[in-house]
């Protein structure tokens, strides 16, 4: 893909951070629908590496996106999600924690700060860190630099240097990311630079399984823990050859249907919730989670296979 659209700032990318270890990651990545790399990012972090897909091919704003599936994982997770993202035109963060109204951040592409200062306190509050000296840190990432306007080098360098500003106060807290994946690379390649790396695995998609073997679960590993397993070695479930195949939930045990009875009960007031609020970000939360669920349910149901 030609890059000439994207000289005057950063291409599209994103990264999403988990507070949890590779294997908890994986068991709810299926979410998003979408097969992604996943790697250890610190003591207790994860990373999760978008390759573009819905803002490369289906036009959709990158913030919107990862906003989106931020708060997916967070709802269905009981750890904290926090999504980096950039663009030709700005750049800036997302954090969000259970049923808790996401916070976020943003700057310009030269690095001037377009966001609320209260944001980067409940920020820092939500991920525990240090009340003085990070949030010190913090602020002054709020604050505009002097002659940005006016400062030279790349396009969008200003923005990207915002982001490994924050990422240095966050490195406090246990987030080191892999080598290779900076904040302002764009998704195609970080994305290669991720599958590269040792320890890489895949995240899944709802809907694919093992053509044999033990499937996974939400209470363990995914069994492509060690890398992606050649295609012919996997099948997908159909509905009526329709394309929501891909949404099909991996079968299972009661404990399969009783999780996927739970993401519709969850899924509906919060879809309702983030309606009557107008935001975006839960009410696609909300949606993937019943629709998720009540796939779910019905593909468990006698007679399905």
């Amino acid at each position: 893909m030609s890059t000439e659209k994207f000289e005057r700032g950063l291409a599209p990318g994103a990264l999403l951070l988990c507070r949890a270890e590779p294997d908890a990651v994986a068991a709810v990545a299926p979410l998003l629908g979408e097969r992604m790399p996943l790697l250890r990012a610190g003591e207790g972090w994860s990373v999760i590496v978008p390759e573009g897909g819905p803002w490369r091919d289906g036009g959709e704003p990158v913030d919107r996106v990862v906003t989106g599936w931020a708060a997916a994982l967070a709802v269905g997770a009981p750890w904290p999600v926090l999504a980096l993202w950039w663009d030709a035109d700005r750049a800036g963060y997302t954090l969000a924690s259970g049923f808790r109204r996401p916070v976020g951040y943003v700057w310009l592409a030269n690095g001037t700060p377009a966001g609320e200062d209260e944001a980067m306190r409940t920020f820092a509050a939500r991920l525990g860190l240090d009340p003085v000296l990070d949030v010190q840190s913090l602020d002054r990432l709020t604050r505009p630099e002097p002659d940005a306007d006016r400062a030279s080098g790349p396009a969008g360098a200003g923005a990207r240097a915002r982001l490994r500003g924050l990422l240095a106060v966050l490195a406090r807290a246990g987030i080191t990311l892999p080598a290779g994946l900076d904040p302002g690379e764009g998704a195609e390649r970080l994305g290669a630079t991720a599958r590269a790396l040792p320890d890489v695995r895949r995240t899944e998609t709802a809907g694919r399984h093992p053509a044999a073997g033990p499937r996974p679960t939400a209470a363990g590993p995914h069994p492509t823990a060690e890398g992606p397993r050649p295609t012919a070695d996997w099948t997908r479930p159909t509905a009526a050859g329709g394309r929501l195949a891909g949404w099909m939930p991996w079968t299972g045990g009661p404990g399969t249907r009783a999780l996927a009875l739970a993401q519709v009960v969850v899924g509906l007031p919060l879809t309702v919730w983030g309606l009557r609020r107008r935001s975006g970000g839960w009410t696609v939360a909300g949606a993937l989670l019943v629709g998720h669920g009540a796939l779910g349910v019905a593909h468990g149901l006698p007679g399905r296979t």
